[in-house]
């Protein structure tokens, strides 16, 4: 059957239903693993809203004590895991042309937060899973949708469901780009902290999450650098202002920590500036260390591989007051990268400028061999959807859910010569992947659900 051609005709209820989804601002705002909404009420309400939606359409569904659920169709001995998440990454909608969590469709191209990543992928699996069902066909293995509720933060909810669940055989996330993802770089997450009291700088903010670039900063004075301020940013031609308070603040360009070299750090451009003027541990140590630094080249813990590529360094929190300071900061790694040397070296450069190092979670990289048969079978599935035959399967820095299975890869949805604009402002999809990608889902499902098919 041509699976394109049906999903097509179905292309108007899938984008209802990545809507109403989209429009719950699931963003993590606490953990309490003892209260009934674990990570909040909003990322328990997108996950209540999928759970419901598998019970409407018929599928057998479990809630693993509102850390995860998933819900599955089949039989067989095997099971094929796909591995999805409902919370997103903070939005600020000031500035977003629409609204993030209202989303519009212009102009062939949704835009919302989660659009991308991972909402839309997620109700392509869905509607994947679905539709083969209404076709009745018959799988010979178990498929199951695992959709997890803090990939974007620890990932408490996927180990707090493996805790209890079945292992998948073998699966795929819907989380990153086509034709395939078999391989993730490691992860591993810091802190440099201290305690200073500086006369002059009496606050500094920016960033909310270890994996995202920061594209605003600012910056709370007692003293007067107005005029000198005004000059930086048009000599640079920086976006900011000054606002009351004697609050200094930059713009810059959010990224993904994978790739922070397509961002633009809000923090490094505020702290270029105040080192200019002031002489603060803090502020030095940025300058120093990290500022328009993606590779970690001031901290020699530069290094790459042939397969992965290059490390790559992303300071994503700044905080500084009385109470003290923090800089969180994300490492994505290839092989090769031996963590207790390089922990040595953060600690030994830290304590230079009077911080101290603080080690967060550390996530090892994640392979698959390009000849390994799910790899071919997943290949196969988009070649005969798409036709294209010359993208080829490759390694990211970014981390996905294919890490938590004992064998998986990352399986699209972003498609070859799009941008990914995970964790960006006017985050998008268009409607046209969102339709191909359903149905190399389908064709991908189908495929690996045959009686004959080993992984």
């Amino acid at each position: 059957m041509d699976f394109l051609t049906y999903v097509k005709e179905q292309e108007k209820q899938i984008v209802e239903e990545v809507k109403k989804l989209c429009r719950i601002e699931s963003v993590l705002t606490e953990y309490d693993p003892q209260s009934e909404t674990p990570f909040g009420s909003k990322i328990n309400d997108a996950l209540h809203h999928m759970v419901a939606l598998g019970k409407k359409d018929g599928f057998v569904v479990k809630n693993v004590l509102n850390h995860a659920a998933h819900i599955e169709h089949g039989e067989g001995e095997d099971l094929v895991g796909i591995l999805t998440h409902l919370d997103v990454v903070p939005a600020s909608p000031e500035r977003w042309t629409y609204p993030p969590f209202e989303p519009t469709l212009k102009d062939g191209i949704l835009y919302g937060r989660g659009t991308s990543d991972d909402k839309g992928p997620t109700i392509a699996a869905y509607f994947a899973l679905k539709f083969l069902k209404e076709l009745n066909v018959k799988f010979y293995k178990r498929v199951r949708l695992i959709m997890g509720t803090d990939e974007e933060t620890r990932w408490r909810g996927i180990a707090k469901y493996f805790e209890t669940e079945e292992m998948p055989t073998f699966g795929f996330s819907p989380d990153a780009t086509f034709p395939l993802i078999h391989g993730e770089k490691g992860i591993y997450v810091y802190d440099v902290k201290g305690e200073f009291h500086d006369d002059a700088l009496l606050r500094f903010t920016s960033g909310e999450r270890y994996n995202v670039v920061p594209d605003y900063a600012e910056a709370v004075l007692s003293i007067d650098l107005k005029s000198s301020f005004k000059k930086f940013l048009k000599y640079h031609g920086y976006d900011g202002e000054i606002t009351a308070d004697n609050t200094y603040v930059v713009r810059g360009k959010n990224a993904h920590a994978m790739t922070p070299n397509l961002g633009v750090n809000a923090a490094f451009i505020l702290a270029k500036f105040l080192g200019q003027h002031i002489d603060n541990p803090f502020i030095n140590y940025i300058n120093d260390q990290l500022s328009f630094d993606p590779y970690g080249e001031k901290m020699s813990i530069d290094m790459k591989d042939d397969v992965m590529g290059s490390l790559t360094l992303n300071a994503g929190i700044f905080t500084y007051d009385k109470e003290g300071s923090r800089i969180g900061q994300n490492i994505r790694y290839p092989q090769g990268f031996n963590l207790k040397s390089v922990a040595q070296k953060l600690s030994n450069t830290a304590s230079k400028y009077g911080l101290k190092y603080e080690f967060g979670q550390n996530m090892d990289l994640h392979y698959v061999g390009k000849e390994d048969p799910l790899v071919e079978k997943l290949m196969e599935s988009y070649r005969k959807v798409t036709y294209d035959n010359e993208n080829k399967p490759y390694t990211i820095g970014g981390g996905t859910y294919a890490r938590a299975l004992k064998k998986g890869v990352a399986f699209g949805m972003v498609m070859p010569g799009r941008k990914d604009v995970a964790h960006q402002i006017d985050e998008h999809i268009y409607l046209d992947d969102l339709i191909e990608g359903t149905a190399i889902y389908m064709e991908a499902i189908y495929e690996l659900t045959r009686k004959d098919v080993k992984i």
